[in-house]
């Protein structure tokens, strides 16, 4: 007969024929081969077809032969034919099994390696939206606990919608510097919002902290158009206000900060309101804890708006001192997605 493709290994077959030692009082024999039931194989017993099925001669499952009744040694004879048997089994080439092949809710738990529910590479896709993570957790990683005790990281880049603050930039002051300021290509149109955060930066001398803003690689701005109300209660229980309706710069500190001590540090942040934006003034507001020149904590809370250039995309914003450097801690800039 013609056919297409490659020739069969085989051509013709025999069916095989498998002879049993007897054993008095056994009901159950191996067989050379596994069958899928009595079907498969004609049993002859001293030289009798027997009839196949449950409740009849015998019946067949795997590779287990059951008997309706023992024989006996010496007086019985007992053999078998294959009527069907494989003769070679088809594989599909390795990784040509594709989503489109498996049935919905076909891969059930049974089938998944025992702790790959756990894995890092399981875990980065489900969570991630089949996007590997990098082998290091990056800065804007998030984590989780789950019921078991895992710990499992999450992109949250996925995540849709507003509202997550993402970590954008991080300066160490090491040695002195005379002003703080995050590179201008850390805001975009990705994020609405800002977050300056100072974690114990440190003050060669008693200082005012001040900032100044400009556009996309302006100038910084200096006309006296910066606003701006500050107050401090400190724990000598006394208070401290600052305001201006026309500075050079915002003042950022209820009075002058403590420096020169390195056990006292600066620590507040600075929201920026979409500084982006080009129909509106610049509005920034700041909460946080600052010991004066005193040495005494004070907390501050405060709040100002530039109140010109409002068609100008803000990306500059410098921390200086009236006198004097930086010479310690972190500024970490966070922007809150759009």
């Amino acid at each position: 007969m013609a056919y297409l493709g490659n020739a069969p290994a085989r051509s013709f077959i025999s069916f095989e024929r498998q002879v049993f030692t007897i054993v008095n009082s056994q009901t159950a024999y191996t067989l050379s081969h596994s069958v899928t039931n009595e079907n498969d194989i004609r049993l002859v017993v001293n030289n009798i077809v027997q009839e196949p099925g449950s409740g009849k001669a015998y019946t067949a499952s795997g590779t287990t032969l059951t008997l309706s009744a023992a024989l006996t040694n010496g007086t019985d004879e007992m053999y078998c034919v294959f009527l069907g048997r494989a003769v070679g089994t088809v594989n599909a080439p390795a990784g040509s099994v594709s989503t489109s092949q498996l049935a919905g809710d076909a891969v059930t738990e049974a089938k998944i390696a025992d702790g790959a529910v756990e894995s890092e590479h399981l875990n980065n896709n489900v969570i991630s939206g089949q996007t590997e993570l990098a082998a290091e957790p990056a800065d804007t990683d998030e984590f989780l606990i789950s019921d078991a005790g895992t710990l499992k990281r999450i992109d949250y880049s996925h995540i849709k919608g507003g509202g997550c603050w993402e970590k954008l930039d991080t300066i160490t002051i090491s040695g002195t510097t005379s002003q703080i300021e995050h590179e201008e290509a850390n805001f975009t149109s990705t994020h609405r919002d800002y977050k300056i955060m100072l974690s114990n930066v440190g003050l060669t001398g008693d200082a005012q902290i001040r900032m100044r803003i400009a556009g996309d690689g302006g100038t910084l701005l200096s006309t006296s158009d910066y606003r701006y109300a500050v107050t401090a209660y400190k724990s000598n229980n006394s208070e401290n206000n600052q305001s201006s309706n026309g500075d050079t710069s915002f003042f950022m500190g209820g009075t002058n900060s403590s420096g020169g001590n390195a056990s006292y540090g600066q620590n507040f942040e600075i929201n920026l309101y979409n500084p982006l934006s080009t129909s509106t003034y610049l509005h920034w507001s700041s909460v946080g804890m600052q010991p004066d020149d005193n040495d005494y904590p004070m907390t501050n809370v405060g709040a100002g708006l530039y109140v010109a250039a409002d068609s100008t995309a803000m990306k500059r914003f410098v921390l200086y001192l009236s006198s004097g450097d930086f010479n310690a801690g972190t500024s970490t800039l966070y922007g809150r997605i759009a």
